[in-house]
């Protein structure tokens, strides 16, 4: 099933994609049944709950239409994936983003930022990002960043894929990502300190 595996695509992942490339389009509906666990789980971490239905949707949508572009030399679930973050990324871009003043938080909010600008060892900051607090303080922090910078600080930072996944599931260069990856932690901390 699909676990994110870099291995070709089975036997009869091959049969199913050729049935359907050979006008058998309700079998996409066999792709979607067994690839939808794999796309919530990666669409929820990235877009707002009461959107991920509708994203979810989207990259079906897309990979339909991108069947013909499938290569043989990835696996499908990895190639979903990409799509699936794509999708994600193209979600924030159309996206107006909301603006919400820093003042908007709540005084435990305040709190934890100031907890974050005194901790001086990533082992603190680990243990602060922990608390509840801190996921709503990154939540608004993600919301203020560009669709690029969010993209690029949640696949390397927060999931810690490498820099070369990173650019392979967004379809960007190696250096892109670097460049990406550096502005979006310093846009990160301008808004925490800026607050």
């Amino acid at each position: 099933m699909a676990d994110g595996s870099s291995f070709k695509p089975s036997s009869d992942e091959k049969s199913l994609l050729r049935r359907i490339g050979q006008g058998e389009t309700e079998r996409f509906a066999d792709l979607i049944s067994r690839y939808q666990p794999h796309v919530i789980r990666i669409v929820s971490r990235r877009v707002p709950a009461d959107q991920v239905k509708e994203v979810v949707h989207d990259v079906f949508v897309r990979a339909y239409f991108s069947l013909g572009h499938f290569s043989e030399s990835v696996a499908f679930d990895h190639w979903l994936a990409a799509i699936a973050v794509r999708t994600c990324y193209d979600f924030w871009r159309a996206k107006k983003r909301d603006e919400v003043p820093v003042s908007a938080l709540a005084d435990d909010h305040h709190r934890w930022i100031e907890q974050m600008l005194a901790a001086q060892s990533d082992d603190e900051f680990r243990d602060q990002v922990r608390k509840r607090e801190a996921v709503e303080v990154l939540e608004w922090a993600l919301k203020q960043l560009s669709p690029e910078n969010r993209a690029v600080l949640t696949l390397v930072h927060l999931e810690g894929r490498s820099v070369q996944e990173a650019a392979q599931l967004l379809g960007w260069s190696v250096i892109n990502v670097k460049v990406r990856a550096h502005r979006a932690r310093q846009a990160v901390r301008k808004l925490l300190v800026g607050s």
